[in-house]
């Protein structure tokens, strides 16, 4: 029945095209696409622990998550950026897949790029190995650093203090892979970030090791096309991603039969994210589906009291199955709501 619930509620980046001049060369060229101008800063990474490989970035641009991250589950990492050209990360990946390191895809993709100077490009494979190119025609300040596990690079920034305060950040902050590269971004909005200012970020994670249903190796991808303080939006939204991280567990512990597991489980998500009426909803409901009325009552009553459409939801959560109870139960539930 948990599972049924699951179920149930289952840098300018100026995006400009650049004529046909700045198209690289060789075999590249007939696989890339159009250029786009995209400076900003930004963190490839490997989790030591896990596995897991990341990139975030932010930018003074439009949706920068469409163009900067890369990532594929077992095999790496890429960011590209500066006067991008996206074919840097699907190709990078592909080349790291037919077994080259993160330093060997980057140079081969240099080596058959005409415009190479304009490009500011960092890659890590899944052995944690990295390597980052900022061309001599990437906009002041512009420069990278590459440590144990990661890179982070920028251009275009106010000061030049940006990609050593990420650096530092990074290595100097504990937590998950998530944790530390959102410490990375917050360092160099602290050291000056982008001369232009603020507008979008996006966070991209898949696992060190990929399976058999795809669909599942990526951890998490998470936007924010158009904010004012996108780096704290983006933090938002990982504390977000969290908080149903911990529902589908909780609903996974239901499943199984393991009450307490899942209560802690639903417990951690309400300390995330203690205003989500959804999450509440239907942690009442899988109390109610294992007879805990008065538990489950009590959460209802605090969502209903907030927004009565929830109360309509419940009436009819029976005929798809996903709340268990008589008729007259269902009526004792609503008229204590």
């Amino acid at each position: 029945m948990s599972t049924l619930l699951s179920l149930g509620r289952a840098l300018i980046i100026c995006l400009v095209v650049i004529a046909s001049a700045f198209a690289p060369a060789g075999s590249f060229a007939a696989k890339s696409d159009a250029t786009r101008s995209l400076h900003t800063y930004s963190i490839v990474a490997r989790d030591s622990m896990t596995g897991d490989l990341g990139v975030a970035v932010q930018s003074h641009w439009f949706s920068v998550g469409p163009v900067v991250p890369w990532a594929r589950a077992g095999i790496g990492a890429v960011a590209t950026q500066s006067l991008v050209l996206v074919s840097y990360g699907p190709l990078g990946l592909d080349l790291m897949e037919e077994g080259m390191s993160a330093a060997e895809a980057l140079e081969k993709l240099i080596e058959e790029d005409a415009h190479s100077a304009v490009r500011q490009v960092a890659m890590i494979d899944a052995q944690g190995n990295v390597a980052a190119h900022t061309g001599d025609s990437c906009i002041a300040y512009a420069s990278h650093r590459t440590g144990v596990g990661y890179s982070v690079q920028a251009n275009m920034m106010l000061t030049d203090r940006v990609v050593p305060a990420m650096a530092s950040a990074f290595e100097g902050s504990e937590g998950d892979l998530a944790d530390r590269m959102l410490a990375a971004l917050g360092a160099a909005e602290e050291a000056g970030g982008d001369i232009r200012g603020r507008q979008s970020a996006a966070i991209l994670i898949v696992r060190g090791v990929g399976g058999d249903e795809p669909w599942n190796d990526v951890i998490m991808n998470l936007r924010v096309e158009d904010n004012p303080r996108p780096v704290e939006e983006l933090a938002r939204l990982v504390k977000m991603h969290r908080a149903y991280e911990y529902e589908n567990l909780g609903d996974e512990a239901m499943a199984e039969g393991d009450l307490k597991a899942a209560l802690e489980a639903y417990g951690e998500a309400a300390k995330l994210a203690p205003d989500n009426l959804e999450l509440i909803f239907w942690q009442g409901v899988s109390l109610i589906n294992v007879s805990r009325d008065e538990e489950g009552v009590r959460l209802l009553k605090g969502v209903v009291e907030r927004d009565a459409n929830w109360k309509e939801l419940l009436k009819r959560l029976p005929a798809s199955g996903l709340l268990v109870v008589s008729p007259e139960r269902l009526e004792k539930i609503l008229s204590a709501l």
